[in-house]
């Protein structure tokens, strides 16, 4: 599953920290060969034909099987300037297959978009010390706009938003070896006579850890819901009158859902970008043409090899794309100019 930012702090996420220390030279990028047949890909990596992919309308299928035809062009822009870039490539997208919902979504699929070795969790880590790496050197005015983007994302103002969203979540972190420490201190005012959710409440907000700024955010973004996690992640739900329920995860199988900010690390990892792919439905209220979407994110630094592809159904739309994430396969289309592409990136 992940979450899209839907309002300017989006661009504080892209912009708040500063490029990663000049690496040495970069790989060059990849010097594309004439065409050729697409690679095989295992069985358990075969994509799927878009009549395949479940829960599509009938807009959203129509739309990507246009693309699927015509294709996606993209132009790579390396350090040399243009005289030096490769020519622009098309690539066909397939699905790649349905992805547990578990709230490893985003990097399992990008697993599997990417080719990569490192299973789900371990990629999980990757993007996290990557992260950490750039927050822990940046500067006190970028770490600011960082910390206001991961409040608005886990920790928003209560008193606003209720204009776009009726329920509200606020994340907090339990670490594993206190929940019986935390669970006694909850009983006891139980035991005074406060309802047992105001008493849940109140502990956690009192002795969690409030996802509300960078450092938080990495504990948070490290948890896949395995027993190996050191925090279990806990969700207070809020309507415009107050509480309305707390899920206090007591199986620990809960993880922590990608976002923008976890995408644009697994892009500076795989030195890639990474297009995220929203196809949304008539409650979008979006015509055909229109109704896909290439959501860039970029790494910091260089562009050495492709993009990966990852694929967003935004039905239930609700202003902040859909949540959860499949893989997209591309390969190079034959005998199609980036001039015929259905998108050009």
């Amino acid at each position: 599953m992940g979450k899209l930012l839907c309002d300017p702090s989006a661009a504080a996420v892209a912009e708040a920290l500063p490029p990663s220390p000049a690496p040495a030279p970069p790989p060059p990028l990849l010097a594309w060969p004439s065409p050729g047949p697409a690679p095989a890909l295992e069985a358990s990596t075969a994509p799927a034909g878009w009549d395949a992919v479940w829960a599509l309308e009938d807009q959203q299928r129509r739309r990507l099987l246009r693309i699927w035809e015509r294709g996606v062009a993209w132009k790579p822009s390396p350090p040399g300037g243009e005289e030096a870039a490769p020519a622009p490539v098309v690539f066909r997208l397939d699905h790649g297959g349905e992805v547990d919902a578990d709230g490893n979504c985003l990097f399992t699929a990008a697993r599997t978009a990417a080719a990569a070795k490192a299973d789900a969790r371990e990629l999980r880590h990757r993007a996290v010390r990557r992260f950490a790496e750039v927050y822990d050197a940046a500067g006190e005015d970028d770490k600011g706009a960082v910390d206001a983007a991961v409040r608005h994302l886990y920790a928003p103002d209560l008193k606003a938003g209720w204009g776009v969203h009726v329920v509200q979540e606020i994340k907090v972190l339990a670490p594993k070896a206190q929940r019986d420490a935390l669970d006694a201190a909850i009983q006891e005012l139980v035991d005074l006579g406060i309802q047992r959710e105001i008493a849940a409440e109140t502990i956690y907000k009192e002795r969690g850890i409030a996802v509300n700024n960078g450092e938080s955010w990495a504990k948070y973004m490290s948890i896949s819901g395995s027993a190996e996690d050191e925090h279990d992640i806990i969700t207070l739900q809020y309507t415009e009158e107050g509480l309305l329920t707390i899920d206090e995860n007591r199986d620990g199988r809960a993880a922590a859902f990608g976002d923008d900010i976890a995408i644009e690390c697994l892009a500076t990892e795989f030195k890639r970008e990474v297009y995220v792919v929203q196809a949304h439905g008539a409650d979008a209220m979006i015509d055909e043409d229109n109704c896909v979407f290439f959501l860039p994110h970029r790494p910091r630094g260089e562009i050495c090899e492709p993009p990966i592809f990852l694929f967003m159904k935004g039905t239930a739309w609700c202003g902040a794309g859909a949540d959860h994430y499949e893989p997209l396969i591309a390969t190079v289309l034959q005998h199609v100019t980036p001039d015929k592409a259905a998108v050009v990136l």
